[in-house]
């Protein structure tokens, strides 16, 4: 793409962005970037993505897993860098903002039972590796709390604001995670080929207009890994295509219309 170019398509700015980035960062930043790509259509020129679109994209990624803020992250970077060419006259990514999760709780856990949570062997051990993570890193944080806490000028003090809420994430993830993994059942592996997606399937998608290939493993949204390939079974394409057997077609709707997609491979 031209770098003058001051109306790219959505496609040639993303590829512009990665491009800009060093190899093994642009290679972590590709899956979030072009998902979402093509969540809003390659060729739709950049100019024309509004502001209310970018708010609305963090309500199709899942809430709970470990990605989701770095998703965010990338994409905002992404984002920023289009400001800065120019193909934008409103900072878009001000308005791409995290969700916030839903404090009622389901039915279940009202009566002390925990949803159960299926993982996979490797998601499982790797849930339990970032829990002991998180719990080595409390003490950094809450040492950050304090020594942020000794400026006593508290009306304009943003280092303490910033260490308190780093040290409700840490908290809040850690308790998520405690829960997940008490409730979890393990998925065995114990088949090659899967009549129907289940999680903990890999799937080869066929894109029915353009004839490219996805490949995905479905997983629960806590063992999410776009540069892995690894999608949550709440996202739309995992709603889509559980329980669905290969050589079907199935449709989603997204904002740049209806995706339709053939699963031509399942394995497990």
């Amino acid at each position: 793409m031209n770098s003058g170019t001051q109306n790219p398509s959505l496609g040639e700015a993303a590829s512009s962005f990665l491009a800009s980035l060093p190899p093994k960062e642009g290679k972590t930043s590709q899956q979030a970037v072009y998902g979402f790509v093509r969540w809003y259509g390659w060729e739709r020129p950049f100019a024309g993505l509004t502001a209310h679109e970018v708010a609305n994209y963090a309500e199709q990624l899942s809430l709970s897993h470990a990605n989701y803020l770095k998703n965010l992250e990338l994409t905002r970077a992404f984002l920023v860098y289009a400001k800065k060419q120019g193909w934008s006259k409103t900072n878009l990514a001000a308005y791409l903002k995290t969700k916030k999760a839903k404090a009622r709780l389901s039915s279940s856990a009202r009566h002390g039972l925990l949803p159960t949570t299926s993982l996979t062997r490797q998601g499982y051990a790797e849930l339990e590796a970032e829990l002991a993570d998180l719990k080595s890193r409390r003490p950094q944080a809450i040492d950050e709390m304090r020594r942020a806490a000794a400026d006593k000028d508290f009306r304009e003090n943003a280092p303490l604001d910033a260490a308190k809420e780093e040290r409700g994430h840490l908290e809040g993830r850690i308790r998520e995670l405690e829960q997940a993994l008490k409730s979890a059942t393990i998925i065995g592996k114990t088949q090659k080929v899967a009549l129907k997606v289940g999680i903990g399937d890999s799937v080869v998608l066929r894109d029915a207009v353009s004839g490219e290939e996805l490949y995905y493993t479905i997983v629960s949204p806590w063992e999410v890994d776009p540069t892995k390939g690894k999608i949550s079974s709440n996202s739309p394409i995992g709603k889509a295509i559980i329980g669905r057997a290969q050589g079907e077609i199935m449709e989603i709707t997204a904002p740049v219309g209806k995706l339709c997609y053939q699963i031509k491979q399942i394995e497990r």
